[in-house]
């Protein structure tokens, strides 16, 4: 159950292996948020939390707890800069914060970082359902060794001139027929068809469109296993505008509503703050 944000700030941390986001509530309010890049994951936490008391004009005395969650929490002990530090469990983090980011009650939530999780959420209860080892890691290994890149910035900017043409086997490239539930562009084989006419911004679209229908499928799954009609993404991923296009892809195709909040970088944070056991 959500927890009561109080006059004072409480705050949530997601902090991953090098990347730490941060959120607070203050008096029911969502302040400014924030993040911080670090090798070191107590590094990154401990400069986040400095960065966000900045950029809202706060004092750490004003800070009454810390929910902290991600990889990178187990690092910490249970005092950031002397204020209470709880670890907060990560899937019930991502459910929280699925729901609360998108408005919604009941739903698939899909946390997109290094790898991917995803869990069912409702009021009542969180649980996990399955994961994948496809995700930002996937996708940043995979631009690395073909197109020598290796931030999600460049990537998706690449991406944005990408012809999917140039790397997929369609449906409607190796069947003569119409398949019922299937129309002609569905992807039959992703980099099935990448030839020498596949350009950089042709190959950084077809790893994008790889990874997103890889985790996509799997949610849908997930959703038809817990007869859901709504998936919630989130995570550091769903900020890529290639992989939304993706998801209003596979929303038409089975005909169920899928949600990229705008606050869905953030979601794990928030849901560390929101999490009371």
């Amino acid at each position: 159950m959500p927890a009561k944000p109080t006059n004072s700030v409480l705050i949530g941390l997601d902090v991953g292996g090098s990347i730490t986001k941060i959120i607070g509530f203050q008096e029911g309010k969502l302040l400014l948020r924030a993040r911080v890049q670090a090798d070191d994951p107590v590094a990154s936490a401990y400069g986040a939390l400095g960065k966000f008391l900045s950029i809202n004009n706060l004092q750490l005395e004003e800070v009454t707890s810390i929910h902290a969650t991600g990889v990178g929490a187990s690092y910490l002990d249970g005092q950031l800069l002397k204020r209470e530090t709880r670890i907060v469990p990560e899937f019930d983090a991502v459910g929280l914060g699925g729901l609360y980011t998108a408005g919604v009650e009941r739903a698939i939530v899909v946390s997109m970082g290094t790898g991917t999780s995803i869990v069912y959420a409702d009021p009542h209860e969180i649980r996990h359902i399955i994961g994948s080892g496809v995700g930002g890691g996937t996708l940043l290994g995979l631009a690395q060794v073909i197109l020598n890149v290796r931030d999600f910035e460049t990537i998706g900017e690449m991406a944005e001139g990408g012809n999917l043409r140039h790397v997929d086997l369609s449906i409607g490239d190796i069947s003569r027929y119409d398949i019922p539930g299937l129309s002609e562009d569905t992807t039959a084989s992703n980099f099935g068809r990448v030839g020498d006419r596949a350009t950089a911004s042709d190959l950084a679209c077809g790893i994008i469109n790889l990874v997103f229908q890889s985790v996509g499928t799997d949610a849908v799954l997930s959703a038809r296993l817990e007869e859901v009609d709504k998936i919630v993404f989130t995570g550091n991923l769903a900020v890529l505008s290639k992989g939304h296009e993706v998801l209003r892809g596979f929303s038409d195709l089975y005909s169920i509503d899928i949600v990229v909040p705008e606050q869905a970088e953030y979601a794990t944070a928030i849901g560390a703050a929101l999490y009371r056991a």
